[in-house]
């Protein structure tokens, strides 16, 4: 057994009695990175003493938060494919992809948690599926509560790109803010790592190009700043760096945007691995814990260690890319947010820009004024247009 911190307690408690209220909508908990959600999750569990559904967006973090629950002394069973086990238990952990079309085994849950829930499309997406079918109260929980959609502009018919609240988004899944902890609190507390920033100017993001879903620039318009703004040069020079004796980092974990700069990377700096949605799992679970053990000092990874992953003793995060996604910008971040013993603070490097368009993690702010949203110093970052219009449909 564990014993929540006050905020953990409060969002357990408030939680409780919304899945057990009497409305038919769906809620959210709104818990910054780092914040222990593992531990909210259980304290929901043992509270609620329901069968209930727990919705992991991957075997990585399934599996994770499983073994959590299990260390706190409560038992869960597991269904999901890609973990290689499917037991069903009054409380189960489960992939969506593994029990969408299984129907008749969902009629048992009284609840449903859906962990990471701004991965749940609130249209023709598998979660839809499974909750309608269900009928049963939902809650979400995450650390970023929105997602990057595409909108247009009736009168000029221009698309531009907005980041959407997920209780403002229409079709919407949640309806509710149940409880939220604000980022800086925790940071004040000492529950967090204090975070460096190191702003490097690299690429020219104004020439940058918007691919068609406004999600992302597209790869030509990439290609073309990292070549001439000598990008890959000023990349491996950073990350060399961070092992000089005066700045002394014992590891790092770097964010590229496509291989090749990942293998430049560890072609051109000792201690070096690559990780890619191709690498085999074992080889992907070797080089993870690798890192986590010391042998391997630094990673370079595609698109792949953005939610979810652990490492408290993770001394440096570079962000190796531009994004048009705050999501993705604050998973980045989050990755070196929990403090360690054995660790002053963590440096955050970014070479894409980031920092300029979206501002410091610790700086970011759920507000309900005119409507809940994330600002940050007064700027509001969701729910209004987020940057040029997109530039027509121009493919990646």
């Amino acid at each position: 057994m564990i014993t929540p911190r006050p905020y953990q307690q409060e969002a357990i408690d408030k939680a409780v009695a919304y899945l057990r209220s009497r409305s038919n909508r769906n809620g959210l908990l709104v818990l910054p990175t780092g914040s222990g959600k593992s531990v909210v999750i259980a304290g929901i569990l043992r509270e609620l003493g329901e069968p209930t559904l727990v919705f992991q967006p991957s075997k990585e973090i399934l599996e994770q938060n499983h073994a959590k629950l299990c260390a706190y002394g409560y038992r869960a069973g597991i269904y999901s494919a890609s973990a290689g086990e499917k037991r069903i238990q009054d409380v189960t952990f489960a992939t969506v992809g593994s029990i969408v079309r299984k129907p008749h085994l969902l009629d048992r849950f009284k609840y449903v948690l859906v962990d990471e829930c701004h991965f749940v499309n609130a249209k023709g997406g598998m979660y839809e599926e499974v909750i309608d079918h269900m009928g049963v109260r939902v809650l979400g929980l995450t650390a970023t509560p929105y997602r990057l959609g595409t909108e247009q502009d009736f009168k000029t018919g221009a698309k531009y790109s907005i980041l959407k609240f997920l209780t403002r988004t229409n079709p919407r899944v949640f309806s509710d803010v149940v409880h939220y902890v604000q980022n800086r609190d925790l940071f004040e507390a000492g529950y967090l790592a204090k975070l460096v920033y190191h702003e490097i100017k690299t690429i020219n993001r104004d020439a940058l190009q918007v691919n068609s879903t406004g999600a992302d620039y597209t790869e030509q318009s990439l290609y073309q700043q990292y070549e001439v703004s000598g990008y890959y040069r000023k990349l491996v020079q950073v990350v060399n760096r961070l092992f000089h004796p005066e700045v002394n980092r014992r590891n790092a974990l770097v964010f590229t945007r496509f291989v090749k700069e990942a293998q430049l990377l560890a072609q051109s700096v000792p201690g070096t691995a690559v990780v890619t949605a191709d690498t085999p799992a074992k080889e992907r679970d070797r080089i993870i814990g690798g890192f986590r053990a010391g042998r391997i000092r630094c990673v370079a990874n595609v698109g792949i260690l953005t939610t979810g992953f652990d490492y408290p003793e993770l001394e440096a995060v570079v962000m190796a890319r531009p994004t048009r996604s705050l999501a993705l910008w604050y998973q980045v971040v989050g990755r070196g947010i929990r403090p360690h013993p054995e660790k002053r603070d963590t440096m955050v490097i970014d070479l894409g820009g980031n920092l300029s368009q979206f501002g410091r993690v610790e700086d970011l702010e759920l507000s309900d004024e005119g409507g809940w949203h994330i600002r940050s110093h007064g700027r509001q970052l969701t729910n209004v247009p987020f940057g040029a219009p997109m530039r027509g449909k121009t493919n990646h």
